[in-house]
């Protein structure tokens, strides 16, 4: 019996029906649950002998709503969770989906692991995905101002606001963006003779 279907069995054991999906790929698992299920599952799997995940290494928020090509029919928003066990030696990726689309929220795991902190602020700061029990979810790598989360497909490379440095003001502002959105085409594709090379 390989690590993997160890690891596998020890999973069905300790969290039977709370295991929405598990997927073997490239030599990894993934382990997909419920929202409602994400806070219990995650103290089994750090408390249960058995698979003793000690150790949160990250978490990232993921937005799927053109994954596939637009082919994806479920839930937009995910918050994918990354554990290892020191002891066991093995890795676990845990996958959980937001059930509102419109309104992200998933359970926070800093109170299991509290590395996960620092981890799920980034991922509310980019995805807006609202990680419920967390004591202090505000914006991490934007500036307290930004209007949106940057990381969500269908929020615009310009952005909505700028900032700039207002002379008579003498202080920093926020404007809506004056730049005018544009397609940009590689110039190899604009230009005929680019490099020297006729077509």
């Amino acid at each position: 019996m390989s690590n993997l279907d160890t690891l596998k069995a020890a999973l069905e054991k300790v969290l039977g029906k709370r295991i929405q999906k598990l997927v073997e790929a490239l030599g990894e698992i993934t382990l997909i649950v419920k929202a409602d299920d994400y806070l219990e599952s995650a103290l089994m799997l750090r408390d249960d002998p058995s698979l003793h995940f000690e150790q949160l290494l990250d978490v990232c928020g993921v937005d799927y709503s053109t994954y596939g090509d637009g082919a994806w029919d479920g839930s937009r928003f995910a918050a994918v969770t990354h554990l290892i066990s020191i002891k066991h030696n093995w890795r676990l990726r845990v996958r959980v989906f937001a059930p509102d689309d419109d309104v992200p929220v998933v359970p926070s795991l800093t109170d299991v692991w509290n590395s996960a902190n620092w981890f799920e602020r980034e991922a509310f700061d980019f995805y807006g995905i609202v990680f419920e029990g967390h004591n202090d979810l505000r914006r991490l790598l934007t500036d307290y101002g930004f209007v949106g989360h940057p990381f969500r497909k269908d929020f615009p490379v310009s952005g909505y606001v700028e900032m700039r440095y207002d002379p008579e003001q003498k202080r920093v502002i926020y404007q809506p963006v004056t730049i005018e959105p544009r397609e940009v085409t590689p110039r190899v594709i604009r230009e005929e003779n680019y490099g020297g090379l006729q077509h």
